[in-house]
């Protein structure tokens, strides 16, 4: 139903995460990364200055259970260590190509077809985390005109002070003229491994975490051009939630509800087999098309074109072909969605957890819609009508008596996807990281995984609560 469904990602993390691992084969290395600087090439790690001043000091108690550094100024992107791209300023600042460090023959496993492309990277500082990770996940918000694509990389320091290889956390284009966009599969060190877009510790229960990480991001282009993908934003969080079935409750907070946009997913049931075939598959970029619209956000004509006429509500289906992960063969990849929205005018996103409902209604109550990833049995969300192994749906507002108010797209029509869930049944299946399946066995929940979706130019009031969940803005 989501990005939790498939059984080589989440349900695997889930195993790999509970659970000490004895024995198996020898661990294997990532594969190399397209235009990759060499490691003794490497920048030196100068410490993330700005992030460490929040770390607390040996023995205290941690400040949070996340950590999202997000690079967005024009001082973000002047930091770190450049080979051919360079920093732009302006209303927006970013990151683009200026010369090519090299050239790399590619060749695309889901196109099937090999490429020359011009190629320049830029490594962050090292951030060094204010509470060590058991997860880290990247999102990023980009530009990718037609001849370029960008790659997306992260090498972590274990807290025992050594190195993971250099995992490549998404190969991304907005369009699919170029390339596939696709996460890579079999990246491990046999002490932490990349399941789709999260880069998790194998066994946590040995206290090993990921204490700091460095970024890197590898623009493409084809030979001889000036053409350039444009990095607007990029963040990496960083989570070491405790197991749990249940978490506390909250105080209900204020009422209010957001006009969202409400769509069916399975009103596309059976519809482009090749981007995994509507229906229960395409609930992230269901949910994701609602709240671009809130925003604002349309397609013309021109490009919904593809979509065949008899199709209803053909935004839907153009969501899950540009969400498409080519790899997982499916449309829930977090940071995917999270890029997609950030195509549009006007929008910037993130791929963050929040901690509690009340983080949730400080967002709403700012005019800030959330898709909102959970996991449950039937019984476990009254008036669901269903179970699931992992489902996204829209956050839209919060009822007087703090219930929830959600766009679940995981409806008949669009006019039955808004829904009223009891807050404490909601609160649990959103926030926990434990849960027993419908076998009885112990598997993760999410967390609190959110993708948050918000103006480019936020008022004082959206950047006070977006501050609030800790996301920069």
């Amino acid at each position: 139903m989501s990005s939790s469904d498939h059984p080589s990602r989440r349900t695997v993390l889930a195993a790999t995460v509970a659970v000490v691992v004895a024995g198996g084969p020898a661990p294997a290395q990532a594969a190399p990364a397209p235009g990759a600087t060499p490691d003794a090439a490497a920048p030196a790690e100068t410490p993330d200055t700005e992030a460490m001043a929040g770390t607390p000091a040996a023995g205290s108690a941690p400040a949070r259970l996340v950590d999202l550094r997000s690079w967005l100024t024009h001082a973000d992107w002047s930091s770190g260590s450049a080979q051919g791209t360079r920093a732009v300023a302006g209303e927006r600042p970013g990151l683009v190509c200026g010369s090519a460090a090299g050239t790399l023959a590619f060749t695309d496993p889901h196109a099937r077809t090999t490429a020359d492309w011009e190629y320049a990277t830029w490594t962050s500082p090292v951030h060094r985390l204010a509470v060590p990770a058991t997860e880290v996940i990247a999102s990023w918000n980009a530009s990718t005109p037609a001849g370029t694509w960008l790659q997306v990389e992260l090498r972590a320091t274990y807290t025992d002070g050594t190195d993971t290889p250099w995992y490549v956390m998404g190969r991304w284009a907005s369009g699919d003229q170029d390339i596939r966009r696709a996460s890579v599969d079999g990246q491990t060190d046999g002490r932490s491994t990349v399941w789709t877009d999260t880069l998790a510790v194998d066994d946590a229960t040995t206290g090993l975490r990921v204490g700091a990480y460095r970024i890197r991001l590898t623009l493409y282009r084809r030979p001889g051009t000036t053409l350039t993908p444009t990095v607007w934003r990029l963040g990496v969080m960083g989570s070491a939630l405790p197991d749990r079935f249940t978490v506390p409750s909250s105080v209900p907070g204020p009422a209010r509800e957001l006009a969202v946009p409400r769509y069916s997913q399975e009103i596309h049931q059976g519809q482009y087999p090749e981007y995994d075939n509507g229906g229960e598959a395409w609930c992230s970029p269901t949910s994701s098309q609602m709240i671009i619209e809130y925003w604002g956000g349309r397609l013309t004509p021109a490009q919904l074109k593809w979509v065949d006429p008899a199709y209803a509500d053909p935004q839907v289906c153009h969501a899950a072909r540009y969400t498409y992960d080519h790899q997982y063969a499916g449309c829930g990849n977090w940071p995917f969605n999270a890029a997609y929205a950030a195509t549009f005018d006007g929008l910037q996103s993130v791929v963050t957890r929040l901690t509690s409902l009340t983080d949730l209604e400080t967002l709403i109550a700012a005019g800030i819609p959330a898709v909102t990833s959970q996991s449950f049995l039937k019984e476990e969300l009254t008036g669901a009508g269903y179970g699931t192994a992992g489902h996204l749906m829209t956050v839209i507002g919060f009822t007087a008596d703090g219930d929830v108010i959600a766009n679940d797209p995981n409806s008949a029509d669009d006019a039955s996807v808004r829904r009223v869930y009891l807050r404490r049944q909601f609160e649990n299946i959103w926030l926990r990281t434990k849960r027993y399946n419908a076998a009885g066995k112990t598997v993760s929940g999410s967390g609190g995984v959110c993708y948050l979706y918000f103006p480019v130019r936020p008022t004082l009031r959206q950047c006070t609560a977006l501050k609030a969940v800790g996301v920069t803005v």
